[in-house]
């Protein structure tokens, strides 16, 4: 008696081009290409994931950095002014407040200017 293995390999092939589906040319129907497509998709999504933290913190810091400038500090200033305020607000919440709420950016920019002093 023989073992067949296709239902196993098929699996295998199914699952690859299934993850490929949308791809451009061969790389949505060819198994062999198909597969180095899922690759190398799923090395750059591993690498997005890591990318995308460090995007967003500069974008917090370019956004604090402007309505900070907008009330006469500069970014760096008006960190440490919050800092030896005792004010532990992270740079996602300051962006946040930045964007939407400009009269208690102020209030924080005011706060961290007397602490300066």
């Amino acid at each position: 008696m023989r073992i067949k293995r296709g239902v196993n390999a098929v699996k295998k092939r199914r699952k690859i081009l299934r993850a490929a589906k949308g791809y451009f040319g061969l790389k949505s129907t060819n198994y062999r290409i198909a597969r180095e497509a899922v690759m190398k998709s799923g090395n750059y999504a591993y690498i997005g994931r890591r990318l995308r933290k460090r995007d967003m913190r500069s974008l917090w810091i370019a956004r604090i950095n402007a309505a900070a400038h907008a009330n006469g500090l500069s970014y760096s200033k008006f960190m440490h002014g919050l800092k030896l305020a005792n004010i532990d607000l992270n740079r996602k919440s300051l962006a946040e407040i930045a964007v939407s709420d400009a009269t208690t950016f102020a209030k924080l920019a005011e706060t961290a200017k007397a602490n300066l002093k």
